[in-house]
């Protein structure tokens, strides 16, 4: 047989035959040795519709879903990205890109604490070690946004051009993601009377698991979903995904360009009331309150009665650094491990009614800080998440006297 076969479906029919290779048991390495030999290099649309194929002749599904990760392996480095195409900034495949450059910097630093971990010699090490595995765990906890992105904007508009296989695979990998990342974390928050020994095991059997699926779905995106879905969905239809997006949020990323394919233009619907926001003492439009919630001297930042970050303010002086990436985010994932207690027991109380406000002051770099918490309510009382309000207040203590004239800053006159 020729080392390279050229015809499109002697060469679909061969590799559907190495893909049930392994789903009789044969070893991924060796059909990755025939698939280099008979195949050369496998465009990466052939393996999406070999996938679709044995789904629609009777594979099941889960089989499928069993397959991913070997077939993903036996195909590593053998799959032909010459004539794919690219996404320009600001895209949403560049922005999924780039998210997946963040997590993989997660995974990596994650890597390099599990071998500290392996070397540790005492407790307070270990201590120290688990708290940094912890917040860039925290960290990968944000690849939810990635994902429902996917689910919810993504895999319909490939379903529509009847691309129903890797979207239903891929989505049963995200939910196994979800349950390995579940775990590591519950496994995480008790690991303070571990030994060094056990906290080895805990590393090779749930953390490595967890950082190791996302980085796996990181391949399955990069060498078969986004070249396909670049290849088959339209200008207008990715406008439509870039503008949902933000519903769902980032992650670890905010895209710092908006793209607008040359040609194309969704239909707005002409009104008056279009961007009108009325409330029970007056109204708005976007661009008014938008100005005003980032024109208070004050940082402000909402997160919902599911603990989720909705909305912050982007006022000229931001106190903490914010990026949209954190929208959508859990509360929790916003601080790192030796502050969540405290973050639990205020959205604890004041989701019981128990409290409503609380505050906290601290020095940061020379500037005195306030910050406080207020639990926000319907007029029922039914709890609609927490406002947390911080202001630099190093200039106001200062005030003494009165002052009663006119007088702008910086104007000595």
């Amino acid at each position: 047989m020729s080392e390279l076969i050229d015809n499109v479906q002697k060469r679909k029919e061969l590799l559907k035959h190495m893909i049930l290779q392994l789903h009789d048991g044969t070893a991924p390495e060796a059909v990755k040795n025939q698939l280099i030999k008979l195949l050369g290099k496998v465009p990466y649309n052939d393996v999406v519709e070999v996938e679709q194929e044995l789904i629609s002749e009777g594979l099941p599904q889960e089989e499928v879903l069993k397959l991913c990760d070997i077939h993903s392996a036996a195909l590593d480095g053998v799959l032909d990205h010459t004539e794919a195409k690219t996404a320009p900034p600001g895209h949403p495949v560049h922005t999924f890109k780039e998210e997946n450059r963040a997590l993989r910097k997660e995974i990596q630093a994650l890597e390099r604490l599990y071998e500290e971990i392996k070397n540790a010699e005492s407790k307070n090490q270990l201590n120290t070690l688990f708290d940094e595995i912890h917040q860039h765990f925290n960290a990968l906890m944000d690849v939810e946004k990635h994902y429902l992105r996917k689910e919810n904007l993504l895999f319909p508009f490939l379903e529509k051009h009847g691309v129903t296989g890797p979207p239903t695979v891929m989505w049963g990998k995200h939910d196994e993601t979800r349950e390995l990342l579940k775990g590591a974390i519950e496994a995480l928050r008790a690991v303070d009377e571990i030994s060094v020994d056990e906290a080895k095991t805990v590393i090779d059997l749930v953390l490595n698991s967890a950082s190791q699926a996302v980085d796996d779905m990181i391949g399955k995106e990069e060498e078969i979903l986004f070249p396909m879905s670049l290849d088959t969905l339209s200008d207008e239809e990715w406008l439509q995904i870039d503008r949902q997006s933000i519903e769902y949020g980032f992650c670890l990323y905010d895209p710092k360009v908006k793209w607008r394919p040359e040609g194309v233009e969704l239909e707005e619907i002409a009104s008056e009331e279009i961007g009108k926001i009325q409330l029970p003492s007056g109204s708005f439009n976007v661009d008014e309150l938008t100005a005003i919630l980032n024109t208070i001297p004050f940082d402000m930042t909402f997160v919902d009665k599911d603990d989720r970050v909705k909305y912050f303010t982007q006022g000229r002086e931001r106190i903490f650094a914010r990026s949209r990436a954190i929208l959508g985010r859990n509360v929790r994932q916003c601080h790192p491990p030796s502050s969540v207690h405290v973050i639990e027991k205020i959205l604890d109380d004041f989701k019981s009614g128990k409290e409503d406000h609380t505050a906290f002051w601290i020095t940061l770099e020379d500037r005195f800080i306030h910050i406080e918490y207020f639990a926000l309510r319907s007029e029922e009382g039914e709890y609609l998440g927490t406002l947390e309000v911080s202001q630099d207040l190093t200039d106001k203590r200062k005030l003494e006297g009165e002052q009663r004239l006119l007088q702008y800053k910086n104007n000595e006159t």
